[in-house]
Formats: C-alpha cells, structure tokens, sequence
C-alpha cells in the first residue's frame, strides 16, 4: 500500500501555501500576497494523529490562464488531483465563491476522488456566515477555517483524519540527489529527463522553479529521490521576496542531499556564479558531478571539451575531484549516463578505508612531509583514522595541532585521492592533539 496522498488545490492566493505549512509544521511552501507565487507542485511527508501522510501544494487553478506558464500551473494541479487520494479543495471566504471554484468542483467530482472542502480567511464565529453562498458549488459538508491563525483547524484536521487509511511504511532510504544551478540553466528539463516524465513547469523565462521539489525515479532497478531546486541568483539581483526564500531552498536542498548535479550552461560558458554553487556543495561536504548543459547548442565539441575541461578545474580548483558530464537535457542526450556517475559517487562517499592499510599509507606519506619545527621542537604526527563516512573524515593526531597547516593538509589529501581514489566527494581532515599520558 502506498502512502495516502492528500493534495490542496484552489484557485490563486486563497491561502493553499499558508494552509500547506500548518499542515506540515514547516515553512515548507513559499507564501506572498502575490497570486502564482507557488508553479510547481510541492511535497512533503507529514501525519495528522498518528496517520501518515504525503501532502501536496500546487499552483492555482486559473479558468482561463492569462499566460501560457500560468496554463501550466493549472496542468500541474490537474496532474496532482490526478495523482491524489483526498483532495482538499480550498475557497477564499473573503472573495466569495467565483466561476473559477464551480468549474474546478466539477472537474473534483467527476475525478470520483474524496474530496475536502474548507472555506478559508474564516477567523471568528462570526463570519462564519460567509460560508452559506459556498454551498451552491454542491456540497454539505464545508469546513470554515484559518489557516493563518488556525481557527477552526481541528475541526477540519479531524475530518481529514477520518478519510485517511491507516498507513504503516517500510522505510527504504534511497539517495537524495540535488539538482541545482544559476536560473535557467536547464534544470527543471534536466529533471524531466531523469525521470522521463513532464514533472517540472519548464520555461524559459529565468527564476521559473521557486520551490524545491522531490521526485522519485528509477534506473535499472535503483531508486533515487531528485531534487528540483530554485536557480540561485546573485545576492545583489534578490530584491524581491519570493527569490530570497528560493535561494535559501536551494541551500537547504544541498544540505539534504547525498550528491549535487550542478548544471552548467555552456552556451554562456562557466560563470562566477557557478563558483559559488559550486563552493556551496563542498561547504556542506556533499558529493558532486559538473552536467555542461546545453551541449547541442555547442560548435564544434570534442574541441571545445579540451579547452572547457581545464577551465572548469580552474576556475572550481577546489573541486577538481568531481567527474564532469557533457549532456543534453532538452534532447536526453547521455542523461543515461548521469545514474552510473552518481552510484560512483554515492560509492567513493561511503567508502570506509581500514585502519591498518590507513596507517600503511599514513607512514609511507609522512616521510615524504617536511614538517617544521615549532618553537623550536619537531613537529611529529603519530597516526591517522577515518572516523566517519558521507563525507569521508579522517583525523590525524599530532604533538603539536597548531603547527600543522592548510598546505600539508591539501597534500595529505591529495595523496590519499592517488592511493584510495573518493571521486567526486570532498574529504575532511582534522589535527587533534595526542595528549601525553597516551590518551586522545
């Protein structure tokens, strides 16, 4: 049995975001007074009472859409409806009931799906009285509620309980992949690719892809979770409120995942922006493969690969163990050799070397590290462990931690990618000092 699927649906601004995060106890969704703010659909996993649940916020459902990305904000919620077990159908209390909520009930009904209505912006029981003209849409059971300030939440909450089935899951941990990039690299595409359906609002109108947004896919009998997220753009170009709350989900998105597939465009070449993505997923210590992107667009290739591959380690030096990738989204061009990559790195990132054949190789690199001496005693270190995986970490226990410096700890790294290998994952080395009685 699959987990139950509960998806809030409604036209634009009546308040389905807001909704969304009291539901999930989070700040999960992107919320402004600004209707079309939320274009993709976005999940999250919660429970009410013990009762499991996968909840879904999507864009609004428009009667007419004024342009041709808001006629696919409304697609993207008829594919959620589509996909969904309960389906709340959310209506402003303060707008009053429109041809846009008669048409959407409608379509609700003949998907013979359970549906949930609730009549929004209701704060005090004396407004209540503005749910009677919603009764017209053909219902008796609606439900007044806040979900600003929760008032009559619970009411509501218990209802959704009932229609919930009990729900027990195996837990299966699959790996988190992070899709992310300057905007309009061509990740929402890419993202289609991957997992070969039409799951991402694609435009190329830059900033399209506000929310992060997780997708299950398969390839050869594996399953990874990948993350959609909003392009992060420079510090100085977010002035608006909605791309300030995208870069911080984009952020947090490298924080979740296992590997980060950064998109490259190379129709513009590797930009300043790129670096500091780039410089993002090492921070966080998170796996890495380089997509160039747009590689059809592309004059002449394999010339162009040997002059972009040195560049690319240039100008992202302190990634230079990360596998690069030449791909095509739009034309699915070698996406099927993104998944053997990221099994690779997946790999290397878990990869626990035993102590013995560590301090083997410990020995034989010291002697080749001139060390200086310190207020005029020789530095000594004494030996080496990896004290955790994901990313690699190691500590080295030394006389004196403080003389030990960043040049010695890069050519330590550098050996231990010559003897052990950790493509495309960055390594952590620690100094700690050996105290005197023996103890650490």
């Amino acid at each position: 049995m699959s987990k139950p699927l509960v998806v809030i649906v409604g036209r634009p601004n009546v308040g389905k975001s807001t909704l969304f995060n009291r539901m999930t106890g989070t700040h999960a969704a992107i919320v402004e007074d600004i209707p079309g703010v939320t274009r993709d659909r976005n999940y999250l996993d919660t429970a009410w009472e013990g009762k499991a649940f996968i909840l879904v916020d999507t864009g609004g459902f428009y009667l007419d859409p004024p342009e041709d990305i808001f006629a696919q904000a409304k697609e993207q919620a008829l594919f959620a409806i589509e996909e969904g077990d309960i389906i709340i159908h959310l209506l402003d209390g303060k707008d009053g009931l429109t041809p846009a909520d008669m048409e959407l009930a409608r379509l609700l009904r003949v998907s013979g799906k359970k549906v949930l209505w609730a009549v929004n912006k209701i704060d005090a029981p004396t407004r209540e009285d503005r749910i009677y003209e919603f009764f017209h849409i053909g219902t008796e059971d609606i439900f007044p509620v806040s979900a600003a300030t929760g008032y009559g939440y619970e009411e509501f909450m218990e209802k959704l309980g009932e229609l919930l089935p009990d729900y027990h899951e195996e837990k299966v941990a699959y790996p988190m992949i992070a899709v992310v990039g300057r905007p309009n690299v061509g990740k929402s595409t890419l993202v289609n690719a991957l997992t070969g359906k039409k799951r991402m609002v694609v435009s190329p109108v830059a900033g399209t892809t506000r929310d992060a947004i997780d997708s299950i896919c398969a390839y050869h009998g594996k399953h990874y979770v990948i993350i959609d997220t909003a392009g992060l753009r420079k510090k100085g170009k977010i002035g608006y409120s909605i791309e300030r709350f995208s870069m911080v989900r984009a952020v947090r998105s490298i924080e979740r995942c296992d590997v980060a597939l950064v998109v490259l465009d190379m129709s513009e070449g590797i930009t300043e922006q790129d670096q500091k993505i780039a410089g993002i997923v090492k921070e966080y210590g998170k796996g890495v493969i380089f997509l160039l992107n747009k590689w059809d667009l592309v004059p002449e290739p394999e010339e162009t690969f040997r002059q972009v591959l040195p560049e690319l380690y240039r100008k992202i030096w302190f990634s230079e163990y990360a596998p690069a990738l030449t791909i095509s989204g739009s034309s699915r061009r070698r996406i099927t050799k993104v998944f053997p990559l990221i099994d690779d790195v997946i790999r290397e990132r878990t990869k626990r070397i035993p102590t013995g054949e560590l301090n083997r190789f410990f020995r034989d690199v010291i002697s080749r590290l001139s060390l200086p001496l310190y207020r005029g005693k020789a530095v000594k270190m004494y030996y080496m462990t990896q004290v955790s995986q994901a990313p690699p970490t190691f500590v080295i226990f030394s006389n004196f931690k403080n003389a030990v410096k960043e040049s010695h700890l890069r050519f330590l790294e550098r050996k231990l990618r010559e003897y052990f290998g950790f493509r495309g994952t960055p390594l952590r080395i620690h100094i700690r000092p050996k105290q005197r009685d023996g103890r650490r």
